[in-house]
């Protein structure tokens, strides 16, 4: 279970930065797909990103605020992932160094 869980903690973080590349690229449909994707890998509550997406559409929200929105999702679900590794098993992801320092100051 360990080592599919390192598999699926590349994969949403592989997913992130490819949400990142594109929201920066101002391709926000698809850096919410991206967003969506790394949020659902081993989630931890399967309806959490249909939750969010509901409340997004009951704004008045604009794409990029969307995309922002999804993108906190998944990287505050990437941290989650990554703090439920074993102790030692974190060092076999290597984690991109921008995300390690903003994940210092979360709790």
């Amino acid at each position: 279970m360990e080592d599919n869980l390192v598999t699926e903690v590349r994969s949403a973080q592989e997913s992130l930065k490819n949400g990142i590349t594109l929201h920066e690229k101002k391709s926000f449909k698809e850096a919410i797909e991206e967003f969506k994707k790394s949020a659902m890998t081993h989630a931890f509550d399967s309806k959490h990103v249909e939750e969010l997406g509901t409340k997004l559409k009951s704004g008045s929200y604009k794409l990029q605020q969307e995309s922002i929105a999804y993108m906190g999702c998944a990287a505050v679900h990437l941290n989650k992932l990554i703090q439920s590794l074993e102790p030692g098993r974190s060092q076999e992801v290597p984690v991109d160094e921008s995300l390690i320092s903003a994940f210092k100051d979360w709790q």
